[in-house]
């Protein structure tokens, strides 16, 4: 996927400070859950592993549905300066909980504690920018996609980093239990990770020099970029096109059914565009074609 970013925007100035806030914020809104504390690695390594998923009655008799989310990366997850949860995955997570008759609590999580959260039977559900990978699929169910994307490298302007040699000796800064990571490791082992859990650390890091350069998904470096002065998305298409998908505790079958009829009958109704103008397009302008991100009805 390559994606052109012009320069005019309208709508990120909350959202860039929800990213700073984020790390110290406490969720406090009414659909607000409680930050999970999983800090475990994105291979699951869990003490409750065998924990058991709850049906689709169980969910409804509790009235909640447990989702997982970002509340650090926007604009696709994060917490906005009223305490709410907001973005692109939390849009259709807010769907997914209407169309199932409950209400949605959101935990927030950390890159590399997403496969834990659901092998620990801690959410019921991730809808936290889940790439999906042969390794992850080993450890949780994937549902049909909702997105695309590939990797972005964003450094600042005054030392841009416009190719993978020029890191080479240099120290790269990524959130741990992520696509980049495990990219960088195999790819560049020349380059120096610098390994953070949760994303606002992360380019706190970068804001601050402790690293030359930021690799996460393209769809969330460049609308960073946009909100910080300065810094620039110097690569921003490296490796494989992913695509990016809710996630289930190994076996359910009976959520993954759900969801991925879900998925199919939001996408008739062309959803994920109608997502995408409400939380994307007003970062990334009209510059941007949705098609090189949106996947409708789980069809690539």
């Amino acid at each position: 996927m390559s994606i052109k970013v012009g320069k005019s925007f309208k709508a990120l100035i909350a959202a860039g400070a929800a990213l700073v806030m984020a790390a110290s914020m406490a969720a406090c809104g009414p659909s607000a859950g409680t930050p999970s504390e999983a800090k475990s690695s994105d291979t699951g390594t869990s003490s409750s592993a065998n924990a058991k998923a709850r049906s689709l009655d169980e969910i409804k008799k509790s009235g909640k549905i447990k989702i997982a989310v970002f509340s650090d990366k926007a604009p696709f997850g994060y917490v906005d300066k009223d305490g709410k949860y907001q973005g692109y995955d939390v849009y259709f997570a807010e769907q997914l909980a209407k169309d199932l008759g409950v209400e949605p609590e959101y935990t927030s999580v950390d890159p590399a504690a997403r496969v834990d959260v659901l092998t620990s039977n801690k959410v019921d559900l991730v809808l936290a920018n889940f790439t999906v990978t042969d390794e992850r699929k080993e450890k949780v169910d994937f549902a049909k996609p909702y997105m695309k994307v590939a990797l972005g490298v964003v450094s600042p302007e005054s030392a841009q980093i416009t190719d993978v040699s020029q890191l080479d000796g240099k120290t790269l800064i990524i959130a741990k239990g992520t696509t980049a990571e495990t990219w960088f490791e195999k790819n560049a082992p020349n380059v120096k990770l610098q390994k953070y859990d949760q994303y606002a650390d992360a380019y706190n890091a970068l804001l601050d020099g402790r690293g030359d350069a930021f690799s996460t998904d393209n769809t969330e470096v460049l609308a960073w970029a946009k909100s910080n002065k300065g810094f620039k998305v110097g690569i921003t298409h490296l490796g494989d096109d992913d695509t990016i998908a809710p996630a289930v505790q190994k076996g359910n079958t009976e959520l993954l059914n759900f969801v991925n009829d879900e998925i199919v009958k939001l996408g008739k109704d062309n959803f994920f565009h109608k997502d995408y103008q409400e939380t994307l397009e007003p970062v990334y302008g009209n510059e941007v074609n949705p098609d090189d991100i949106v996947v409708e009805g789980g069809a690539v």
